[in-house]
């Protein structure tokens, strides 16, 4: 399929995807891989750096813990995708064009909208200003900096969620002068089952970590965490982990979003309002039978290779098909030498079957290092990647086959 300008000349179908993360990487070199050497499809990606940032290391590199350098150029060589570095300024999804760095417009005829999402600091006073995320390897490595300049002192987590949890453990390990508290509404482990949520508790306990259960911080001050109820506990640094917001650009575009800013998706993973628009991983809302998806890579990636699967059919005149997936695991380091994975029920409730100890510490680390030799697969063999759980009866929804 081409793209007709108005002078009645055809160009090749520009499909442009919007973010080099997990799913956008899935999405660009599953689509490039079955477009090559086919006429009239053109394929380009456009992100803000050419390094990959490997979000599952972060807490690593937060530490100072070396990690691996992964260039996207250098993956896409050979598939026929052309790289485009830039800061996406905005979209026009009535025009499809995007605005790269405020001074770069490009067109597009299907676009793939992957820009994921941020660690979310704006709803409470000081984070913003006091705190440091884990949004990206720069930001990581600030605050890795800031944990060695410290002979002493207590670094506050805030957010007990998984990435608070393997955080917490990184650091408490990495820096034993320092005194870690990990602060959260929910007992860390929560959605685990009562056996692997005791590994994982026990585990922050011999690293030393002080869990605080129950509490809600109301403020990030230079020094301290203030917390409801009006107590303070002290701190010489604190990582935010609280929840996580999207960027803007979908709802300024006119794509219809849900209320966390989120583009929502018909069964193909198209815009509801805008369908020559996919969105994917973190940045979409996708419904499945148990409710909506969250961010995770193991359904991020999977999103973006349906995505491209469902772009190929259009492109050949053939109808997407519906995407499901259900998930699988939770797998979640605790240091460098321990590790908890409990396995799940498709709609993420835990199953009895659980892995602790250096069996968890191996299968993390297959599940960590996976993502960048998946793409090189895929790169020779598109259909390589198109393997994933579909949950049976929990993804099912009606109407849909």
């Amino acid at each position: 399929m081409s793209a007709r300008h108005g002078n009645g000349t055809e160009t090749a179908h520009h499909v442009v995807v919007l973010g080099a993360g997990y799913a956008g990487m899935a999405a660009v070199v599953q689509l490039a891989a079955r477009v090559k050497g086919r006429d009239g499809v053109r394929v380009t990606l456009v992100n803000a750096r050419e390094r990959f940032t490997e979000r599952m290391r972060l807490p690593l590199t937060a530490t100072a813990q070396e990690t691996a350098e992964l260039s996207v150029p250098e993956l896409l060589e050979g598939t026929g995708a052309q790289f485009v570095r830039g800061w996406v300024t905005a979209v026009d999804a009535d025009a499809r064009t995007v605005r790269i760095d405020d001074d770069r417009v490009l067109g597009y005829d299907t676009l793939v909208y992957a820009l994921g999402a941020a660690v979310d600091t704006s709803g409470v006073p000081g984070a913003e200003d006091h705190a440091y995320t884990l949004d990206g390897a720069q930001e990581a490595e600030l605050l890795a900096g800031r944990l060695t300049r410290l002979g002493g002192g207590t670094v506050v987590v805030a957010g007990s969620g998984l990435t608070g949890v393997e955080s917490a453990a990184e650091i408490a390990e990495r820096h034993p002068r320092l005194k870690v508290v990990l602060l959260g509404r929910d007992e860390p482990g929560a959605a685990m089952g009562p056996k692997a949520r005791a590994h994982l508790r026990g585990a922050l306990d011999r690293l030393g970590v002080e869990v605080r259960a129950g509490v809600e911080v109301r403020k990030v001050l230079p020094g301290a965490v203030e917390l409801a109820g009006g107590e303070s506990v002290a701190a010489d640094a604190v990582l935010w982990t609280c929840g996580t917001r999207t960027s803007p650009l979908a709802a300024a575009a006119g794509l219809t979003v849900d209320d966390r800013g989120r583009v929502v998706t018909d069964s193909a993973l198209r815009s509801v309002s805008h369908p020559d628009v996919y969105a994917i991983g973190d940045a979409a809302a996708v419904r499945q039978g148990y409710g909506v998806m969250h961010g995770t890579c193991q359904g991020g990636m999977p999103t973006g290779v349906h995505a491209a699967l469902s772009i190929d059919r259009v492109l050949r005149g053939r109808r997407p098909k519906p995407f499901r997936f259900g998930y699988y695991h939770t797998p979640v380091s605790l240091g460098r030498g321990n590790a908890v994975v409990q396995f799940t029920r498709p709609d993420d409730s835990p199953r009895r079957i659980f892995l602790t100890g250096r069996a968890a510490v191996r299968y993390k680390e297959t599940v960590t290092a996976s993502p960048w030799p998946t793409y090189g697969r895929m790169k020779k063999m598109p259909a390589s990647g198109a393997f994933w759980p579909r949950g049976g009866r929990f993804t099912r929804i009606r109407g849909t086959k």
